[in-house]
């Protein structure tokens, strides 16, 4: 479990991105984004197949790289309003989004079996 400071940030770039680059090919696309990579805000980028996905983080210090890659599935992109670029989200959807759970998911009503009053 990742966990962040309170005024972290968390954009996510809509456009798949080419993920042979690294540290300065990400900061790259955080600034086509029209944002700055070293305030400290979380950048998650993905490929065009939404397999592979990378975060970019600077700590103050320097830049860190997160990569993950799903061996089935892809990752599911939140909701975007028509004609962003980029989306803002909360540390439990940015969880969801690496375990691979599904978004767009229902929540069931509680089971309740037969012997329940």
């Amino acid at each position: 479990m990742l966990s962040f400071g309170t005024g972290v940030r968390i954009f996510v770039g809509i456009e798949p991105v080419d993920m042979r680059g690294s540290f300065d090919a990400l900061a790259g696309c955080v600034r086509r984004l029209g944002l700055d990579p070293t305030n400290g805000h979380l950048y998650l980028f993905f490929n065009r197949r939404r397999r592979l996905c990378k975060m970019l983080f600077f700590d103050g210090s320097g830049f860190c790289l997160f990569s993950k890659r799903l061996e089935r599935g892809t990752f599911e992109l939140p909701s975007v309003p028509e004609g962003e670029d980029r989306v803002v989200v909360d540390s439990a959807l940015l969880s969801s989004l690496l375990s691979g759970i599904e978004l767009g998911a229902k929540r069931r009503s509680w089971y309740r079996g037969k012997n329940a009053a």
